[in-house]
């Protein structure tokens, strides 16, 4: 109804505007026509003009005759102007003149005979015109003069009456209109404000808007720097080998009442980090599984939020393709998501022994390059899945390790995998019994290992389940080559530092391995150990205590260079290093949240580093009574020119 009225509305005011302009239209002829009437005097200054001209031309034919009959006195002139006056003319002065007799023509001289033929021509009018006929003034009667305004004024007047009414209608339409809104404008009930508030659209509006608000709100960036001032050279450099919380991340709706599992940072953007979470026993209705994607710009709530079926227990950023998180859960699924869709994994694997694990899946690696990689997963049944990042219906391989050593089963049951740097064949594991094992994705031809499980080897050191297991990284600034060492973590408070014997000659018969240091300051379960990504000599670890420690080898072996509690001062269960400078430590702690640390100036290597870090290594392994000393050895790797 409110249209209706307002497509009329609409109607009449157009017909107003329609009804003012003609009646403008007319006041403006009225006014022209009252202007013509009383602008009479032009025509007395056209007529003057054309007297003027008169003149002029008489002049100018007065000269004529002159120069024809060589008469130039006053007298001659004067009979000539009576003789062309007419009579009943009107003089210069514009009065009556009495007709005079013309007077007779002067003696004319002897001529002489000549024949010639004669044309008759017409003679020319000449037309004179005076004030008369140039000023006719057409006086119309009293009557019709009376009759035209009558009919004007009454022609104004139903305009005008016309107009009102108008006015009148469009006044009392908008009224009618201003009703029929009000009306429409009430109260909606509880039932049509949770459809608007559920709708997909209103939804994504409302957390894609807010999104950037938060990441407004949290920057902390100084807009009112005056770098004028306070540019004092006293500066305090205390901070630089401090560790410093930056911040954490909980969210009450999402992470309450739940671990963190696993942690990893996003390859492309420095500012994410992923992490996941274990089931919320509190409650039914919630997913099982949770995966928080969080952003250093926006610590109040997450950036993403993925769901699973089952505990999440290791999730990693896809280093190929920024977009994709994949994840292993307690079920054995593995799970993929995509940040560019909703909630909901885009693949997962089936629930089928034949064509994948069934087993919980506590590590999770990406192996290969950008064109050609594999998605590599382990399971406490001992069983290695490879998987192609765009088909998890089935994997690519399957490689299941086992160890005819053990007492009760020949299973391994896996807790942690890493692959040294630049190797995507070879890979260690560490056991939920303690020991680390090397094995093979394929048969290799050049040291005559098969595919599976070394069975001579057993790096033995540990007394109870391992934790975590990391090689040391590849560094493009350093001189020696140290990836053929790692580091292990268990649950008996140590970790342990190893080397991993030679693949180019394989063990013919068993033999254990031991470590090369130990590291036994900790006072409780340790839960992750971490090589730093850029500084050769410095580590990490995290325990049951709540406690972040931080190692440095060339200037201490024995306590960590500073130790630093979360305030909760519960587990943390996982922690990780950014990407590109390793300034930064993400902590996953029991209780569900999300720490991230920086350590300054502790993660600026010297040139040095590297050497001070061999001769630390050669000291180690003189004093655990390791025979060949440490440039002796048979796989030691000098990368000169670096």
């Amino acid at each position: 109804m409110s249209g209706q009225l307002r497509a009329e509305l609409e109607a009449k005011k157009a017909r107003l505007q329609v009804r003012k302009a003609e009646l403008e239209e007319l006041k403006i002829q009225r006014i022209a026509r009252r202007n013509n009437r009383l602008g009479g005097g032009g025509g007395t200054e056209t007529a003057g003009g054309a007297t003027s001209d008169i003149g002029t031309r008489k002049k100018e034919l007065y000269k004529l005759v002159d120069r024809l009959l060589g008469e130039t006195s006053d007298s001659r002139r004067h009979k000539l102007e009576q003789t062309v006056q007419p009579e009943g003319s009107v003089n210069a002065s514009g009065t009556d003149t009495v007709p005079e007799k013309p007077l007779p023509l002067p003696h004319t001289p002897a001529l002489v005979d000549l024949e010639q033929e004669l044309f008759e021509l017409p003679p020319k009018e000449r037309v004179l015109y005076s004030k008369e006929i140039q000023t006719i003034m057409v006086e119309l009667d009293n009557d019709s003069q009376v009759t035209n305004s009558q009919l004007q004024q009454e022609r104004e007047s139903a305009f005008e009456l016309e107009r009102k009414a108008l006015e009148d209608e469009v006044k009392q339409l908008s009224e009618e209109l201003e009703r029929a809104i009000e009306l429409e404008i009430r109260e909606l009930s509880e039932e049509e404000k949770s459809n608007i508030l559920v709708a997909p659209d209103f939804v994504d509006f409302v957390e894609q808007s807010t999104k950037y608000v938060h990441r407004i709100l949290n920057d902390t960036y100084d807009f009112m720097e005056d770098y004028v001032v306070n540019t004092d050279n006293d500066v305090d450099n205390s901070e630089g080998n401090r560790v410093v919380r930056v911040c954490e991340f909980y969210d009450e709706m999402y992470t309450k009442n739940r671990s963190i599992t696993d942690i990893d940072w996003s390859p492309k953007f420095p500012e994410l980090s992923v992490a996941s979470y274990s089931k919320n026993r509190a409650t039914l209705n919630e997913p099982e599984g949770i995966v928080a994607v969080w952003n250093l710009r926006m610590v109040d709530r997450p950036e993403f939020v993925f769901y699973a079926q089952s505990d999440v227990l290791s999730v990693t950023f896809s280093p190929f393709h920024p977009n994709l998180i994949f994840g292993g859960t307690y079920s054995g699924q593995i799970l993929l998501w995509d940040t560019r869709s909703k909630h909901l994994p885009v693949l997962k694997t089936p629930l089928s022994a034949a064509t994948g694990h069934t087993h919980p899946v506590h590590a999770i690696r990406m192996v290969g390059t950008h064109n050609a990689n594999n998605l590599i997963t382990t399971s406490t049944d001992g069983l290695v899945c490879s998987w192609l990042v765009d088909m998890l219906a089935q994997p690519q391989d399957t490689l299941e390790l086992f160890h005819t050593g053990h007492h009760k089963t020949n299973e391994v049951a896996i807790t942690s995998l890493d692959f040294p740097d630049n190797d995507t064949s070879t890979f260690w594991v560490g056991t939920e019994e303690g020991n680390v094992y090397h094995a093979n994705r394929y048969d290799q031809r050049a040291g005559g290992s098969k595919a599976g499980l070394n069975q001579n080897d057993v790096y033995k050191g540990h007394f109870a389940p391992i934790t975590g297991l990391h090689f040391h990284p590849l560094s493009s600034q350093g001189s020696v080559d140290f990836s053929d060492i790692f580091l292990t973590s268990s649950v008996d408070w140590t970790v342990k530092l190893w080397r991993a014997h030679s693949l180019r000659k394989p063990s013919t018969t068993p033999r254990s391995i031991s470590p090369l240091y130990s590291f036994d300051e900790a006072g409780d379960y340790v839960y992750d150990v971490r090589w730093h990504p850029t500084h050769p000599a410095v580590f990490g670890t995290v325990d049951g205590m709540g406690k972040f420690d931080v190692w440095n080898l060339n200037v201490n072996t024995e306590v960590p260079v500073t130790s630093t509690s979360i305030p909760s001062k519960r587990a943390i269960n996982k922690f990780q290093w950014d990407r590109k400078e390793g300034r930064r430590a993400a902590l996953g702690g029991s209780d569900g949240r999300l720490y991230i640390y920086d350590i300054g100036d502790l993660a600026v290597p010297h040139a040095s580093e590297w050497s001070d870090l061999q001769k630390t290594f050669e000291r180690m392994q003189s004093e655990n009574g390791g025979g060949a000393g440490w440039n002796q050895r048979d796989d030691v790797r000098h990368l000169a020119g670096r």
